[in-house]
């Protein structure tokens, strides 16, 4: 006899995914014009009124907003993080932004995780191969290999969120590396914002690709280099041992 109760689980168990993928889709086509720069330098006065007017308030909306935007992968993300810098600076405004990128971010590995990751991991723990050598690999490595997806600008930040989930990584060492992986960047981004007063003035926008940059992308790279040191170093001391 089936249990009538199995389909409603399944519903219950993929909905957030889904209504992650179906908003996202909606904001890639309706909202792209809206959360843009040129939305920011049109605004600008008014937010900047309304933040001394009411700074508490706008914070706790600020947040809300990015929060929605990660967790619903709208687009938008960059915007959002300067709009931190320009109305709070580089700091408060790189704390606000790393914070709310990362409670987005576990929104969207928490439903992931809860529809398909746990029985992901569980069949790919089940099978052999290539497969299995992944995630063995990720397993072994956990924070050196979430670190590294966090600070190479290449790995899309949507992705970094799912992977985790898929492999079986736990809510407490997602949540601490995706804070502290995304801050170098968080940090960049927000120090473009607080000086949009001035991009502003000359009627410019702002450089999106500062991060590519050698004396920001150098330090970059080196903490990269330092996540892959024990991963090097476990492999090294296998093969010695072999």
């Amino acid at each position: 006899m089936t249990d009538p109760d199995k389909p409603r689980g399944k519903i219950a168990r993929y909905l957030p995914l889904a209504t992650i993928l179906v908003v996202a889709a909606f904001g890639a086509f309706f909202l792209r014009d809206y959360l843009s720069f040129q939305t920011l330098a049109d605004n600008r006065e008014a937010l900047i009124a309304f933040r001394d007017a009411n700074y508490i308030l706008t914070v706790v909306v600020f947040m809300a907003v990015y929060i929605a935007i990660v967790g619903f992968s709208l687009p938008g993300a960059a915007i959002a993080t300067l709009t931190g810098g320009f109305l709070f600076g580089l700091f408060p405004g790189a704390l606000f932004n790393a914070v709310a990128a990362t409670i987005g971010a576990t929104g969207i590995f928490l439903a992931a995780k809860y529809g398909l990751g746990d029985r992901l991991a569980a069949k790919m723990d089940a099978s052999g191969g290539a497969v299995k050598k992944i995630k063995d690999g990720i397993r072994e490595d956990e924070t050196s290999y979430l670190f590294i997806m966090r600070l190479v600008p290449a790995v899309p930040f949507f992705v970094a969120n799912l992977v985790p989930a898929f492999v079986g990584v736990s809510l407490k060492k997602f949540v601490f590396t995706t804070f502290f992986g995304i801050l170098p960047g968080s940090v960049v981004y927000t120090w473009v914002g607080a000086g949009l007063g001035e991009v502003f003035a000359r009627g410019e926008t702002p450089n999106f690709g500062i991060i590519f940059e050698p004396q920001i992308l150098g330090p970059i790279l080196g903490l990269v280099a330092l996540a892959l040191l024990p991963i090097i170093l476990k492999k090294f001391r296998k093969q010695k041992g072999a």
